[in-house]
């Protein structure tokens, strides 16, 4: 199983962008979607969750500006940023929670994505 994170990029403060991250490899179902963050010389914090059900979570500096939404059909995640802010300059991580796999057969396991860079200048 592998998650391919793109979307990221330089944007103007006040600007949009829109995250995806598609997980494959012979994937039966997967749990939780989500994405997090690391800004430099920072830990890392969780941005947003989805559950399969489209039950959603977000971190409190994102709220009301970011939407994450997943099409489970594509078993693909998605992370809309409008409003962005220069704090919100990081590396993005995806990650998928209890996925089912041929690889794995009946033991569900976590995968994360390589990171994909934003960069919102002032």
């Amino acid at each position: 199983v592998q998650l391919q994170a793109s979307g990221g990029g330089l944007v103007q403060a006040g600007g949009s962008l829109r995250l995806s991250c598609l997980a494959s490899g012979n994937i039966f179902s997967i749990d939780g979607m989500g994405w997090s963050r690391q800004a430099p010389g920072k830990q890392r914090e969780v941005v947003a969750t989805i559950t399969s059900g489209g039950t959603t979570d977000y971190a409190g500096s994102v709220k009301g500006r970011f939407t994450i939404s997943r099409d489970n059909a594509k078993n693909t995640v998605y992370l809309q940023m409008n409003g962005l802010k220069p704090e919100d300059t990081a590396v993005y991580y995806c990650n998928a929670e209890g996925v089912l796999s041929r690889s794995r057969g009946r033991v569900k396991a976590d995968y994360w994505g390589q990171g994909t860079l934003v960069t919102v200048s002032s």
